[in-house]
């Protein structure tokens, strides 16, 4: 029994969707872990601030990380979970240990630009199989994320 056979949506582009949301998958993992050490290793003036802020975002990723499994899976897909998996095909990169808070937040803007693009080719792959769900999905992390994109540039603007 497969959840396809419910939804009615064709195996073979649901099949594109789920390669696509398994990039986004292995990016969300990698962005988590350095999310992670940037609320680790943060210091300076605006330590309790950024401390608390990449707290916040680590979370919000960790519930995109499980809503993004969750969907391969309901797609008739298996999600990878393991490192060695997402460090094959990941495009955000993992980080040293930051510690300046500027730096951290450039990366952040940074890997937001790349999870968005990624976004739009799953969106892409999701319309082209009719998977409103999928394309509901990623309209929210772009609107999500264009506003924290916003909110960066307008922190590092003079």
């Amino acid at each position: 029994m497969k959840t396809l056979d419910y939804t009615k949506l064709n195996g073979a582009a649901a099949a594109q969707t789920v390669k696509s949301l398994q990039q986004l998958l292995a990016d969300f993992q990698v962005f988590y872990t350095n999310l992670r050490g940037f609320h680790w290793n943060v210091k300076g003036k605006n330590f309790f601030q950024l401390h608390a802020r990449f707290e916040e975002m680590y979370d919000n990723t960790a519930e995109k990380v499980d809503e993004i499994a969750e969907r391969i899976l309901m797609l008739d897909g298996v999600p990878a979970h393991n490192f060695s998996a997402y460090l094959s095909t990941n495009k955000v990169k993992e980080t040293g240990v930051v510690s300046d808070g500027d730096a951290a937040l450039k990366n952040v803007l940074e890997t937001l630009s790349l999870l968005m693009e990624s976004e739009k080719a799953v969106l892409a792959a999701a319309a082209e199989a009719g998977d409103e769900v999928t394309v509901a999905m990623m309209s929210d992390y772009l609107k999500e994320q264009e506003k924290t994109t916003w909110m960066l540039t307008a922190y590092f603007s003079n």
